[in-house]
């Protein structure tokens, strides 16, 4: 526990306690005030307390990736991303209480464990968002980052076929496939056990054998897409992205993904069954530093026809940004109830994260405070 005695000592503490939301559930130590888990890099500095920057006279969450802190694939092939961030969703063993003791196994190998948890809102719901961020003037303005972001919740048991039929499997119908299929991301291949050097077997820590992806089988899986919403910088901007996909099985090779610097604010970039608007944009120059900022967020996330594909209703955004500049407090309607493509055509809802989602190849280091969080 945290004393006043090593508040004094320990100006920031690291939080070191990972959990994979899809496929663990939290224990007690690894929940963070009661509300969060984190994610990503376990590196000390990557997420800390800070006692030094407080926030309505509490400790906010420092976050910071360095260079060489990216331990994640890409988009693109080469390409790395980093994650520190801490998920308002995930499970503890509680919500599996009173279940059939298979649910929570078959729930790690449809990488649904977090559905069974708390934190996620429905599909098709309205919700109030609020949270604050700390950007010190020190932060690099070429840093590509997403400090906000809200998930979707896709469920690998809607998959499309080697023949190309899309189709939801039920659970026992998915951990049969999953013993034969190595799934990478999306895409199906034939599984392989791991060997060592000397021809055994691999095992992993629990004594089960550790498999690798042969060759690609065919089938693939929903395995989600580009966040509903996003909060980040890039390209020398601040902006707020909107992402919709409309598709029941999200296809991975639709890049539709406004990028800020091109892309006129409200006016979404397209395809067939995408759209991607850049809602907010402001010069990194004229964001504000070396303060608090608060934003208010409203989502009326939009109604999908399910295996229709249709949008039945379109969402809604408004985005209110709230600081003190020179000890006035200035509140700025940064989203003015926009009529808006927002979310994803899934079973399941959306759930927030933040910290610091560092993407595009970008190794510029990444530093700031976040808190204040709350959702109605």
């Amino acid at each position: 526990m945290l004393t006043a005695q090593t508040k004094n000592t320990q100006t920031l503490v690291p939080l070191t306690e990972r959990v994979n939301v899809q496929a663990d559930s939290a224990r007690i130590n690894q929940i963070i005030d009661g509300c969060w888990v984190a994610v990503g890099t376990n590196k000390p500095h990557a997420i800390q307390r800070d006692f030094t920057n407080l926030f309505d006279g509490k400790p906010s969450y420092r976050f910071e990736l360095k260079t060489e802190d990216n331990t994640l694939e890409g988009y693109a092939k080469g390409e790395t991303k980093g994650r520190a961030e801490f998920s308002y969703c995930y499970a503890t063993s509680d919500d599996f209480k009173g279940l059939p003791a298979d649910v929570y196994q078959k729930a790690q190998i449809t990488r649904t464990v977090y559905h069974h948890g708390k934190g996620a809102c429905p599909q098709g719901s309205s919700r109030d968002y609020e949270f604050s961020v700390y950007i010190p003037s020190s932060l690099d303005s070429n840093v590509s980052t997403i400090f906000a972001q809200w998930h979707g919740m896709p469920d690998r048991t809607l998959v499309q076929t080697p023949q190309g039929e899309v189709k939801k499997l039920t659970v026992d119908e998915f951990v049969e496939l999953e013993k034969t299929t190595f799934f990478k991301k999306n895409a199906g291949h034939e599984k392989v056990a791991r060997l060592d050097k000397q021809g055994n077997p691999v095992k992993d820590k629990n004594g089960k054998p550790v498999y690798k992806a042969g060759k690609p089988n065919g089938w693939l899986v929903e395995q989600g897409g580009y966040p509903p919403l996003a909060f980040g910088f890039s390209g020398g901007l601040f902006y707020i992205k909107a992402n919709s996909d409309r598709k029941w099985l999200t296809d991975k090779d639709d890049r539709c993904n406004a990028n800020p610097g091109k892309t006129p604010v409200m006016k979404p970039l397209t395809s067939e069954y995408k759209a991607s608007t850049i809602a907010y944009k402001l010069p990194f120059a004229d964001f504000p530093k070396d303060c608090w900022i608060t934003f208010r967020v409203h989502i009326d996330w939009t109604v999908y026809g399910k295996e229709a594909e249709t949008i039945v209703k379109s969402g809604m955004l408004d985005v209110r940004m709230d600081y003190q500049e020179q000890g006035k407090k200035v509140s700025k309607h940064i989203v003015d109830n926009e009529k808006i493509l927002i979310g994803r055509n899934d079973e399941d809802g959306y759930y927030f994260k933040f910290g610091i989602y560092r993407v595009g190849d970008s190794t510029v280091p990444v530093c700031y405070n976040l808190a204040g969080y709350s959702e109605r």
